[in-house]
């Protein structure tokens, strides 16, 4: 595989599907300053080899939050603080 991702294969419901790790933040600058510079959606997709709707919600998540940087996502809240993690 290349660069950019590392595979997991994961069983569901009988098909194999790739689940994949999230893009790193340089990779998603680069979008980001190719956008910038005029290319489309799809010329961008093809320079970086990832896929068009992965090259779109990047754009889209910049726009909205005007950052590339992995925003903190839902869920249960950590049972211990830090501060007692820590010790």
């Amino acid at each position: 595989m290349d660069i950019l991702h590392q595979d997991a294969d994961v069983s569901f419901t009988g098909k194999s599907i790739m689940k994949t790790k999230e893009l790193t933040k340089q990779v998603r600058d680069k979008v980001v300053e190719k956008y910038e510079a005029g290319l489309g959606y799809k010329k961008i997709s093809r320079a970086l080899n990832i896929s068009l709707s992965t090259i779109k919600s990047i754009i889209r998540k910049w726009k909205e939050y005007g950052t590339t940087a992995n925003l903190p996502r839902g869920g249960r809240p950590p049972k211990l603080k830090s501060r007692t993690r820590r010790k």
